[in-house]
């Protein structure tokens, strides 16, 4: 038993010999490191002065981005947040050729508007109204609030011409109407204005003023492209609606066409009006589901359950009968009343 033991404590000279040699490396690995002398650190002075600028900056509210971004066009000063903002008359304009006047009349801060300025002076372009939100200075909900008056001419060079011939770009030449108290502007047919875009883009145009105010219900498509906003794809939507409806009996129904931005509607809406509508109706007791499927305000369903209504307990005496059908609410049916009848 006892030479059992002594066999795990014994070792060969060349397991010795091992032993030592590891040994010794660990400690050399531990202690020669001490022996050698330390790397030496060449500062960059330059660098470390700049770093130490933008450290201060950062606590002072700016950050390095928005330093390097005013450098580069020239501007002395950041966005305050003590800059009391301006009060706002918004109109239609051209962001790469608007005076930094004209940015303020806008409501946006003086320093952000020359921060513009210089952008463009340097060479910049806003190519799209949402490259607004690229500008700093500018807050997200103030660049939010601009971009639907933005209008940017695809031909730069008609435009600049058309400027050029109206001396301060604001003088009343050939123009797009504009909401009332506005200064109108060049309009691009299919421009990125809000909303659906308009295909027919093949140059810039200028259209003369645009009458007060006009029938929704007699005006061609030629009448609305002439409205601030409005190009022949939605003039032509606004009229198809209008036949599919048979007729306007207000005009908030102009807001509900398809693809009009509610910003469009809106600027436009002092231009029109709803002069004694004659509206074509659908008698309830004659018309087929077919027909009256093909009203905007009626779904095929509903169609179908007028229809049934009526095989089922005869013709209607009063339009307001049809509340008694499950899948019509009071306020569908306000929408149909006026294009239905009984007689």
């Amino acid at each position: 038993m006892k030479k059992h033991h002594k066999g795990f404590f014994s070792y060969t000279r060349k397991e010795r010999t091992g032993i030592i040699v590891l040994v010794c490396l660990i400690i050399a690995t531990i202690i020669i490191p001490s022996f050698l002398p330390s790397p030496v650190m060449e500062v960059d002075n330059a660098n470390f002065e700049q770093l130490r600028a933008q450290l201060a900056k950062l606590e002072g509210g700016h950050t390095p981005a928005s330093d390097s971004l005013l450098a580069a066009y020239g501007h002395d000063g950041g966005y305050t947040e003590q800059e009391e903002p301006r009060m706002a008359s918004l109109f239609p304009f051209d962001p790469n050729t608007l005076p930094a006047a004209d940015w303020e009349r806008l409501g946006v801060r003086s320093r952000t508007a020359k921060t513009i300025r210089n952008y463009v002076s340097h060479g910049g372009k806003f190519r799209r109204p949402e490259d607004l939100y690229k500008i700093y200075g500018l807050a997200k909900e103030e660049a939010s609030r601009l971009i639907p008056y933005v209008m940017i001419p695809e031909n730069d060079q008609s435009y600049s011409k058309a400027l050029a011939d109206r001396g301060d770009g604001r003088q009343t030449v050939n123009r797009y109407p504009a909401p009332e108290g506005t200064a109108g502007v060049a309009r691009t047919v299919g421009s990125s204005y809000g909303g659906p875009r308009d295909n027919d883009r093949s140059r810039t145009r200028f259209r003369g003023s645009a009458p007060a105010i006009i029938d929704i219900n007699a005006a061609d498509t030629s009448a609305f492209i002439a409205l601030w906003g409005i190009g022949s794809k939605l003039a032509a939507r606004i009229v198809n609606f209008r036949e599919k409806l048979g007729g306007f009996h207000g005009v908030e129904q102009v807001g509900e066409t398809y693809g009009l931005p509610d910003s469009t509607f809106q600027a436009i809406r002092s231009h029109l009006q709803c002069a004694a509508p004659d509206l074509r109706t659908i008698n309830i007791n004659t018309a087929d589901a077919d027909v009256l499927d093909q009203h905007p305000y009626i779904s095929r369903s509903q169609a179908y359950a007028i229809v049934r209504y009526r095989e089922q307990h005869g013709s209607y005496q009063a339009v307001d009968q049809l509340l008694q059908i499950t899948i019509l609410t009071p306020d569908n049916l306000e929408k149909m009343r006026p294009y239905l009848t009984v007689r």
